[in-house]
């Protein structure tokens, strides 16, 4: 089938990641992906939270839609302090992810908080936010490191995310918003430098999918994966 921006079945939107946005968080990016931007800003805070045993870190996330993000504005998303669903499963997402990558015992007794609005959103948004999430993370590590607060890095590795679907039965990378909406079958995935799977999300929305269907839709997403954090490693050593 003809993708709507022209874009081949197993290619990715145009993505930029930029650094240092915030000037104020100890780890900051824009991250773009096509019409999708996603502003992640990594704080740290002294101090874990007491399900964490003693001596040992955390990493967490917050993840919100400003309201005009969208094609039609929508509430803001705490409404009488209590967070919309959607925002609650996908901050659930982000932070775990983020935290497969982190060593807590060498994290210290800290917190560090991803935040991630959504500037935009155009599809991919949960997949934006853990792949510029990883990036705002580990300029905050770099920048504990150089203040003297850490004496290794608690990173051991990197995660990145992206899409994949199938629509019209045709097998597409990262979906936009328009082959999102009419996805017959919706697939997120989150993967390590490794190649192994933090987490896989696959809906069949307008058909179930076979075994055969899933492998290759995550194949899919592996190839977009190694590019994002090509991309990631680029950034961080710039």
């Amino acid at each position: 089938m003809s993708r709507i921006d022209g874009r081949r079945n197993d290619q990715l939107r145009a993505v930029e990641i930029i650094p240092g946005i915030n000037k104020f968080a100890e780890g900051s990016c824009l991250i773009r992906c096509g019409n999708t931007h996603v502003l992640c800003c990594a704080s740290v805070e002294e101090g874990a939270p007491r399900h964490v045993p003693e001596g040992t870190g955390w990493v967490t996330a917050e993840y919100s839609m400003l309201p005009r993000a969208n094609r039609e504005r929508s509430r803001r998303d705490i409404s009488k302090l209590k967070l919309s669903p959607r925002s609650a499963e996908i901050q659930r997402l982000v932070g775990r992810s983020l935290r497969a990558c982190v060593d807590m015992a060498k994290l210290g007794d800290r917190t560090v908080t991803i935040d991630c609005d959504v500037l935009q959103g155009d599809g991919g948004t949960r997949t934006a936010s853990v792949t510029g999430g990883y990036v705002a993370l580990a300029l905050a590590v770099k920048k504990l490191l150089a203040d003297g607060l850490l004496d290794e890095t608690p990173l051991v590795g990197q995660v990145a995310a992206v899409s994949a679907g199938i629509v019209e039965d045709a097998l597409l990378l990262d979906l936009c918003y328009e082959e999102d909406s009419s996805a017959q079958v919706d697939l997120n995935c989150v993967m390590t430098d490794k190649g192994e799977l933090v987490e896989l999300q696959g809906t069949g929305e307008g058909r179930s999918f076979t075994l055969n269907e899933q492998r290759a839709l995550v194949d899919l997403c592996a190839g977009g994966v190694r590019e994002l954090m090509e991309l990631q490693k680029k950034v961080l050593e710039g």
